[in-house]
């Protein structure tokens, strides 16, 4: 693949930042594609992340992943996403020195929400899955930091509000740009929500909606 492909925009955050939803509200907002790390993952592997996990070991899934993201960083146009744990490994971190990152975080509470602590998610299984996920915060956040160009937190935030306050981080968004702005969600991305404002998008999903996100090894 030619080495003068890179991507537009590269996400990384915690499980539950809503990644792969925001990722793909992003991409069809600024008309670039969309990969998500993860899928090219599960292709190199021939099987889920959470079979590789099991049968294979963790350590064998970060190093695939590493390997992946490399590849992907070099051959990929368009939105990337990673997954919650890609840089845990130096070398992706420094890989991604000279790309525009977005860090999409996500608080606690909202994050024990959002990923259910569901079991396609084999760090957030075990007896306190909580208390994980606070551990797992609390290692990866100045990560994040670490390698992001744009910080938007997502809590308490739509989809459409994290994709605007992206957009205007990274200096897309029009001067206009305000609610009924053209940012949709795709059918079955987002919870169906009562009575609102015209503007009131659904809050960002609950695990059984966030497609391929919730399928992060985290």
């Amino acid at each position: 693949m030619s080495s003068d492909r890179r991507p537009t925009l590269v996400l990384v955050g915690p499980p539950g930042a809503g990644k792969t939803t925001v990722g793909r509200a992003l991409a069809r907002r600024l008309g670039v594609s969309f990969t998500d790390a993860d899928h090219l993952i599960e292709e190199r592997a021939g099987k889920s992340i959470p079979d590789v996990f099991v049968e294979d070991g963790e350590p064998a899934f970060r190093e695939l992943e590493r390997e992946v993201i490399a590849e992907a960083l070099t051959s990929t146009d368009g939105v990337l996403a990673l997954g919650g744990g890609a840089v845990m490994a130096p070398e992706t971190r420094e890989a991604l020195r000279g790309h525009r990152v977005v860090a999409l975080m996500v608080g606690l509470a909202d994050g024990v929400r959002r990923t259910g602590m569901s079991t396609a998610r084999p760090l957030l299984t075990g007896v306190n899955p909580r208390a994980t996920f606070k551990a797992l915060l609390e290692a990866r956040i100045p990560l994040y930091r670490e390698v992001a160009t744009v910080e938007v937190d997502t809590s308490r935030k739509t989809p459409g509000q994290v994709v605007r306050a992206v957009l205007e981080a990274i200096g897309e968004a029009a001067p206009d740009e305000g609610p009924g702005d053209g940012i949709d969600e795709e059918p079955g991305d987002v919870d169906e929500v009562g009575a609102g404002a015209p503007d009131d998008l659904p809050l960002l999903p609950n695990p059984t909606v966030l497609g391929s996100d919730r399928d992060r090894p985290s």
